[in-house]
């Protein structure tokens, strides 16, 4: 009976053995058949194909007065009188400050006194040479006396016009140096004039954007000031030669509003985009691997995902230009792309 039981409880340990590894050889094969299956990254795709393009360029610049002086004095002396207040908009000509002008009055007195007398003795010397009195070399030699006293009439006027000082443009106060009783020198500021009626902003640009832009061209501008608001502005200048850093300084002209008025100094975005649209071969801006510079995309032929080099050509907030590289029709990678490598396997989950 002993025997029996031992029997038995044997055979029952051998078949739990053989059922134990079975199931553990199922299981294998299903873990196998998982891994197989997930090796398959999934992606979403699109079709390249060519549209329409349209440049678009985006760039943060100073807003500029479109004139902005230093009135320098040309004289010397102490300050008079003050005309000019900060804040006052003044014209062309407009006196600032006036210098004390006593020194160049007695000078320009002077000066035409001996300009009228080497005048007369001038008028003298033609009577007396037409007399045959006195000789040519004579005569050239009052001229030129009579030509020098009227250079000095003329350098005494100047002189006594610069103790007025005068803004050389229209515009406003904006920085006065000088009050009653300031020393200037020659080479002195005395004010500092700006004209924002219109504004100017310089922004570099590449040389691909350079060649993108013209003079003319339509510019929208915005600030933090004024959220929501598209100012409208326009191409003004292309720099002929670049930088030391390669860019090409690009000025643009705005035209200040009186209902929304900008001032100099103030940050600004520039989206300048291009009236010139073209068609071009374009995939997503999304789909691209690496930098615009070395450029790649995934293609997928069949299940089998292989990477592209491309080459960008025009950019827009959306998509690329792709100047060489693919083929329309193409089907290019747009998600996923970050777990993919060379000739990995894919399964299509999206198409665009």
């Amino acid at each position: 009976m002993k025997k029996v039981s031992l029997i038995i409880v044997v055979v029952m340990l051998l078949v739990g053995t053989l059922v134990f590894l079975f199931s553990s050889r199922q299981n294998e094969n299903g873990q196998s058949s998982t891994s197989t299956i997930s090796a398959d990254v999934p992606v979403s795709v699109v079709t390249a194909r060519k549209q329409n393009l349209a440049s678009s360029i985006s760039l943060v610049g100073t807003i500029n007065a479109n004139n902005d002086v230093n009135v320098i004095s040309e004289t010397q002396g102490a300050v008079r009188q003050v005309f000019s207040s900060v804040g006052k908009s003044v014209a062309p000509g407009t006196v600032l400050v006036q210098v004390e002008d006593d020194i160049p009055k007695s000078s320009l007195a002077t000066a035409e006194i001996n300009y009228q007398k080497s005048k007369r003795d001038f008028e003298r010397s033609e009577t007396l040479f037409q007399e045959n009195s006195i000789s040519s070399a004579q005569l050239d030699a009052v001229r030129l006396a009579m030509k020098a006293a009227e250079n000095q009439l003329e350098i005494a006027r100047r002189q006594l016009q610069n103790t007025s000082i005068r803004s050389p443009i229209a515009g406003t106060v904006n920085t006065r140096f000088v009050d009653v009783g300031t020393m200037v020198q020659p080479g002195t500021p005395v004010a500092n004039i700006v004209d924002i009626r219109t504004l100017k902003v310089k922004v570099n640009v590449s040389e691909r954007e350079a060649f993108q832009l013209k003079p003319g061209d339509v510019v929208e501008v915005t600030t933090d000031v004024y959220p929501g608001r598209k100012f409208q502005a326009h191409v003004d200048n292309i720099a002929l030669k670049a930088d030391e850093a390669h860019t090409y300084p690009v000025e643009i002209k705005l035209g200040n509003s009186a209902a929304a008025p900008l001032k100099a100094g103030m940050f600004c975005r520039i989206a300048f985009t291009s009236t010139r649209a073209t068609e071009a071969m374009a995939i997503p801006r999304m789909s691209l691997v690496g930098s615009v510079r070395n450029a790649a995309v995934f293609v997928v032929r069949g299940k089998i995902a292989l990477m592209q080099p491309i080459v960008v050509g025009k950019q827009t907030n959306e998509y690329l230009e792709v100047l060489n590289g693919l083929n329309e029709g193409d089907t290019v990678v747009t998600s996923g792309q970050n777990n993919l490598v060379d000739s990995a396997r894919v399964v299509i989950v999206g198409n665009n």
